[in-house]
């Protein structure tokens, strides 16, 4: 066996990236270090960084490891989310099993692959409403205020019971609440937001609605099975989820596209290969990168003991670079298999909105292309700002033209 300082000289997590769908190139010596790799912390503390493909699917579905943010050792990586973290409990996310299932078993309808079929008609419905809009407006535009928020918030609203006519109030929270310069300003937005979820909550108990919120309202809140914060955090979770990620995998998913002409002119012209683009794409820009547990007992993986009470860091963005799994990890290629990619995370903690997520990208991407034939970016693409390591990857704006 060996123990905790057996491996190269620790890299420091997260970094941001010097191209938006590459990881940084300080991760070099972490994809090397397969399947696990260590890494420091805001505050200098060491943790396992884990790199390899198979172990990182492994240990996802393995119970030793913890996402309960209480326990100690639990590991934050900026200071700002761990002052976040103290005066709020966790929930789902933030759970383990038994506790979790029960919360996860009360949303799964609600996200399961027939749901998300039902919704591709409403779904198409709203991006052509946003192209329609762009196109009535005129080039140029910025694309990430303009359709990639604009999509999955008009449709996670809709699913939840959320007022979209609130959605400047709750999109500009969620951009406070995860990339904040300071934990008062963190805890500011999230406290607003869970005053007016809880006003909704409210507001729903007197009136029932079609959502996910109002089933949660009137099932899980009316039982007992749920307080009143509870509802609030769980809709809180699914709102900023619901849109932040996919916004961002939009806008990000477009420069991609846009910076390879030749893979975007075959996406054109073979609307089959679709799907696959989607989940080669969620493959390469891994834009949740940095999944977080603590051991709760001792692990062995490949020969290194991962001891209890260990932080654990999940890579994304290496992991879903491994070479013993992807052929050239570092290209754009939508004819290799993809499918087993840890963009969504893995075991009894995977994305219980992947269904929705596929669905929406599967629909506004192609519809992007077909709607606007000539588009290209409007400024030069290194001139673009794009989001730092400390948050969800993605475009902070693209400026587009046609």
């Amino acid at each position: 066996m060996t123990d905790v300082t057996h491996l190269s000289k620790p890299v420091a997590f997260p970094q941001s990236r010097t191209c938006p769908y590459h990881p940084p190139a300080a991760y070099d010596p972490l994809r090397a270090d397969r399947p696990l790799a260590r890494v420091t912390l805001y505050d200098g503390r060491p943790v396992w960084l884990v790199s390899g493909h198979a172990a990182a699917r492994s240990l996802l579905a393995d119970p030793r490891l913890s996402s309960d943010r209480n326990r100690p050792g639990f590991p934050m990586t900026t200071a700002r989310f761990a002052a976040l973290r103290r005066d709020r409990r966790p929930i789902l996310l933030g759970v383990d099993d038994p506790e979790h299932h029960v919360q996860r078993r009360m949303l799964v309808p609600s996200f399961t692959l027939k749901r998300a079929a039902e919704l591709r008609p409403r779904i198409r419905r709203v991006v052509d409403e946003r192209l329609d809009a762009m196109i009535e407006q005129g080039p140029p535009a910025e694309l990430v205020g303009a359709f990639a928020l604009p999509v999955p918030s008009m449709v996670i609203c809709e699913l939840l019971g959320v007022p979209y006519a609130d959605h400047e109030f709750f999109e500009e929270q969620s951009r406070r609440l995860l990339r904040g310069r300071t934990a008062e300003e963190m805890e500011d937005a999230r406290d607003r937001f869970m005053e007016y979820i809880e006003e909704l909550v409210d507001r729903k108990q007197k009136e029932r609605g079609t959502g996910v919120l109002d089933d949660l309202v009137h099932e899980q809140l009316a039982s007992g099975a749920l307080d009143r914060t509870e509802v609030a955090l769980l809709a809180l979770i699914l709102l900023v989820a619901g849109h932040e990620t996919t916004a961002n995998m939009i806008s990000l998913g477009t420069f991609t596209l846009l910076r390879h002409p030749e893979r975007l002119a075959e996406l054109r012209s073979d609307p089959s290969l679709v799907p696959a683009a989607v989940d080669e794409l969620l493959r390469l820009l891994s834009i949740a990168d940095g999944m977080l547990r603590v051991a709760t007992e001792d692990i062995e993986v490949d020969g290194t003991v991962i001891r209890a009470g260990d932080g654990v860091v999940f890579g994304t963005s290496v992991i879903n670079r491994d070479e013993d799994v992807y052929a050239e990890p570092d290209s754009l290629d939508w004819h290799r298999p993809a499918r087993h990619h840890v963009a969504f995370g893995f075991g009894i903690h995977q994305c219980l909105g992947q269904n929705l997520a596929r669905a929406e990208l599967e629909i506004a991407l192609p519809a992007l292309f077909e709607r606007l034939p000539g588009l290209r970016l409007a400024v030069p693409a290194e001139d673009i700002p794009f989001k730092d390591g400390e948050t969800i990857q993605g475009m902070l704006e693209l400026p587009v033209t046609w």
